[in-house]
């Protein structure tokens, strides 16, 4: 009878998560966003069987707190967080507001490279179109998932323009092309039709993720840069540098495809580089 119990709650958990993965493709949710809420509540369920029958705050609390104590930062326990309260709401329909403040995030600059070790990790690639993806990830501040999405039909080299279809939250904007890569994508794209994928898999689609990841990795392995750099770092680095250089904060926001302008004022730090500008009233 037990097992019985069980065959038919694992069922329940299964038709449930199928429910919420229905219900945000109707809200357009990303498939990355897709993909991490149902691992959160496939954890969270885990951690507390009784939850598809009960809303416990106390349950959900022990649950933040666990993976606090297995080192889990802020930034992820609030995804596990929303993925909780969007199951609740949505799926299970509880309306009983869920009273969980999310974690205080870690206040700090972010983490950038500077323009010589930028290219100085392009310069350890030796295919070409992984190495223009890098330089072009830099140059033009593209999130991964817009970089790999990106169609040939996307890029305006004579207005030296980028269209941005696939951003964030189904956003679309537009953003520059750099110049000195003009030649470059004008060459590669020479032969492309439309409607192809710009940086398209030997197999014809898009780049998986993971692919450009370990490009970016293994490319920084092999300099001496001890920055613990990821892919995203180049678009922190593009922001930044723009400001070092005078941009208004403004067009860095649209460049960026940033709803509020307090999302960008994180690369308002001031930097070495502005340090070193400012003239001492002596």
């Amino acid at each position: 009878m037990h097992k019985l119990t069980k065959i038919m709650s694992e069922k329940k958990v299964v038709r449930m998560l199928y429910e919420m993965e229905s219900e945000m493709i109707i809200r357009n949710y990303s498939p990355r966003t897709q993909k991490t809420y149902l691992y959160s509540i496939g954890k969270y369920l885990k951690f507390d069987p009784e939850g598809m029958r009960r809303c416990s705050h106390e349950m959900i609390k022990k649950f933040l707190v666990q993976k606090a104590n297995d080192g889990i930062g802020p930034v992820s326990r609030n995804l596990y967080l929303c993925a909780i309260k969007f199951f609740y709401f949505n799926v299970l329909k509880r309306r009983k507001e869920i009273k969980i403040p999310y974690a205080k995030r870690p206040k700090g600059s972010p983490l950038t490279l500077s323009h010589e070790m930028v290219l100085q990790i392009a310069s350890q690639i030796n295919n070409y179109k992984h190495k223009l993806l890098v330089l072009l990830a830099y140059g033009t501040g593209l999130r991964l998932s817009e970089i790999i999405n990106l169609q040939v039909r996307d890029i305006n080299l004579y207005a030296r323009t980028i269209h941005v279809r696939a951003g964030k939250g189904a956003k679309r904007r537009f953003t520059i092309l750099p110049d000195k890569l003009w030649d470059r994508l004008k060459m590669y794209l020479k032969h492309r039709q439309f409607a192809d994928y710009v940086f398209k898999s030997n197999r014809g689609g898009k780049l998986h993720p993971r692919t450009v990841q370990k490009v970016f990795q293994t490319a920084l392995k092999k300099t001496d840069i001890t920055v613990p750099a990821t892919f995203h770092t180049l678009r922190h680095s593009f922001a930044t540098h723009l400001l070092e250089n005078g941009t208004d904060i403004r067009y860095i926001q649209k460049l960026l495809g940033h709803s509020s302008l307090k999302t960008t004022q994180i690369y308002t730090h001031v930097t070495g580089k502005m340090i070193g500008q400012i003239k001492s009233p002596l």
